[in-house]
Protein backbone atom coordinates (compact mmCIF):
# COMPACT_ATOMS: atom_id res chain seq x y z
CA UNK A 1 0.00 0.00 0.00
CA UNK A 2 1.56 3.26 -1.12
CA UNK A 3 0.28 6.20 0.90
CA UNK A 4 -0.34 9.33 -1.13
CA UNK A 5 -1.47 11.64 1.68
CA UNK A 6 -1.63 11.27 5.47
CA UNK A 7 -2.32 13.24 8.65
CA UNK A 8 -2.66 12.55 12.40
CA UNK A 9 -4.21 14.43 15.31
CA UNK A 10 -3.84 13.84 19.04
CA UNK A 11 -7.14 14.09 20.91
CA UNK A 12 -7.73 14.30 24.63
CA UNK A 13 -10.27 12.03 26.24
CA UNK A 14 -12.80 14.84 26.56
CA UNK A 15 -16.34 15.19 25.32
CA UNK A 16 -15.39 17.22 22.22
CA UNK A 17 -12.95 14.61 20.87
CA UNK A 18 -15.48 13.07 18.44
CA UNK A 19 -16.49 16.49 17.09
CA UNK A 20 -12.82 17.42 16.60
CA UNK A 21 -12.27 14.07 14.86
CA UNK A 22 -15.15 14.75 12.44
CA UNK A 23 -13.84 18.23 11.62
CA UNK A 24 -10.31 16.92 11.14
CA UNK A 25 -11.56 14.06 8.94
CA UNK A 26 -13.68 16.39 6.78
CA UNK A 27 -10.63 18.64 6.21
CA UNK A 28 -8.48 15.58 5.50
CA UNK A 29 -10.91 14.26 2.88
CA UNK A 30 -11.05 17.67 1.19
CA UNK A 31 -7.24 17.98 1.20
CA UNK A 32 -6.81 14.37 0.00
CA UNK A 33 -9.21 15.03 -2.88
CA UNK A 34 -7.12 18.06 -3.87
CA UNK A 35 -3.88 16.06 -3.62
CA UNK A 36 -5.30 13.14 -5.62
CA UNK A 37 -6.96 15.30 -8.23
CA UNK A 38 -10.35 13.61 -7.98
CA UNK A 39 -13.09 13.50 -5.37
CA UNK A 40 -14.19 10.55 -3.32
CA UNK A 41 -17.80 9.51 -3.71
CA UNK A 42 -20.19 11.12 -1.22
CA UNK A 43 -20.94 7.67 0.24
CA UNK A 44 -17.21 7.02 0.75
CA UNK A 45 -16.69 10.39 2.45
CA UNK A 46 -19.69 9.79 4.73
CA UNK A 47 -18.38 6.32 5.64
CA UNK A 48 -14.90 7.65 6.48
CA UNK A 49 -16.42 10.41 8.64
CA UNK A 50 -18.63 7.93 10.48
CA UNK A 51 -15.89 5.35 11.07
CA UNK A 52 -13.41 7.98 12.33
CA UNK A 53 -16.03 9.45 14.66
CA UNK A 54 -17.12 6.05 16.00
CA UNK A 55 -13.54 4.86 16.59
CA UNK A 56 -12.71 8.04 18.51
CA UNK A 57 -15.99 7.84 20.46
CA UNK A 58 -15.18 4.25 21.43
CA UNK A 59 -11.66 5.22 22.50
CA UNK A 60 -12.98 8.07 24.65
CA UNK A 61 -15.83 6.05 26.12
CA UNK A 62 -14.00 2.78 26.81
CA UNK A 63 -10.41 3.78 27.66
CA UNK A 64 -8.84 5.97 30.31
CA UNK A 65 -6.81 8.34 28.23
CA UNK A 66 -6.17 10.33 25.11
CA UNK A 67 -6.17 8.89 21.60
CA UNK A 68 -4.61 9.61 18.23
CA UNK A 69 -6.52 9.59 14.95
CA UNK A 70 -4.47 8.91 11.82
CA UNK A 71 -5.84 9.06 8.29
CA UNK A 72 -4.03 8.05 5.12
CA UNK A 73 -5.17 8.08 1.52
CA UNK A 74 -3.76 5.31 -0.63
CA UNK A 75 -4.52 3.97 -4.09
CA UNK A 76 -8.19 3.02 -3.97
CA UNK A 77 -8.95 3.82 -0.35
CA UNK A 78 -8.53 5.51 3.00
CA UNK A 79 -6.94 4.06 6.12
CA UNK A 80 -8.54 5.20 9.40
CA UNK A 81 -6.61 4.30 12.54
CA UNK A 82 -7.20 5.23 16.18
CA UNK A 83 -4.55 4.52 18.80
CA UNK A 84 -5.54 4.55 22.46
CA UNK A 85 -4.12 3.69 25.88
CA UNK A 86 -5.92 0.39 26.49
CA UNK A 87 -4.57 -2.98 25.37
CA UNK A 88 -8.09 -4.45 25.56
CA UNK A 89 -9.63 -5.11 22.15
CA UNK A 90 -13.08 -3.69 21.36
CA UNK A 91 -15.92 -5.80 22.75
CA UNK A 92 -18.93 -6.03 20.44
CA UNK A 93 -22.19 -5.48 22.30
CA UNK A 94 -25.76 -6.13 21.36
CA UNK A 95 -27.06 -2.75 20.17
CA UNK A 96 -29.68 -1.16 22.41
CA UNK A 97 -32.70 -0.45 20.24
CA UNK A 98 -33.92 2.19 22.72
CA UNK A 99 -30.71 4.14 22.08
CA UNK A 100 -30.02 4.58 25.79
CA UNK A 101 -26.91 2.40 26.05
CA UNK A 102 -25.46 2.47 22.53
CA UNK A 103 -23.73 -0.60 21.16
CA UNK A 104 -24.07 0.44 17.51
CA UNK A 105 -20.55 1.79 16.92
CA UNK A 106 -18.58 -1.42 16.46
CA UNK A 107 -21.33 -2.92 14.30
CA UNK A 108 -21.24 0.15 12.03
CA UNK A 109 -17.45 0.14 11.84
CA UNK A 110 -17.23 -3.52 10.86
CA UNK A 111 -20.07 -3.13 8.36
CA UNK A 112 -18.65 -0.05 6.58
CA UNK A 113 -14.94 -0.93 6.52
CA UNK A 114 -13.40 -3.41 4.09
CA UNK A 115 -10.89 -4.48 6.70
CA UNK A 116 -10.76 -4.01 10.48
CA UNK A 117 -7.81 -5.06 12.63
CA UNK A 118 -6.72 -4.49 16.21
CA UNK A 119 -2.97 -4.26 16.70
CA UNK A 120 -0.90 -3.96 19.87
CA UNK A 121 0.90 -0.63 20.20
CA UNK A 122 4.48 -0.35 21.49
CA UNK A 123 3.32 1.83 24.41
CA UNK A 124 1.03 -0.91 25.74
CA UNK A 125 -2.15 0.39 24.15
CA UNK A 126 -3.68 -0.66 20.85
CA UNK A 127 -4.40 0.60 17.36
CA UNK A 128 -7.72 -0.10 15.67
CA UNK A 129 -7.07 0.10 11.93
CA UNK A 130 -9.70 0.13 9.20
CA UNK A 131 -9.61 0.44 5.43
CA UNK A 132 -12.43 1.99 3.43
CA UNK A 133 -12.86 2.43 -0.32
CA UNK A 134 -12.29 5.82 -1.99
Amino acid sequence: MTTTFQRCIDLDGGTVAAARAREFTARFMNDAEQARGHPASRAATDAVLLVASELVTNAVRHTAGPCTLCLAAYEGGVLVEVRDTSAEPPQPRTPDITGARGGWGWALITRLADDVSVLPAPDGGKAVRTRLPW
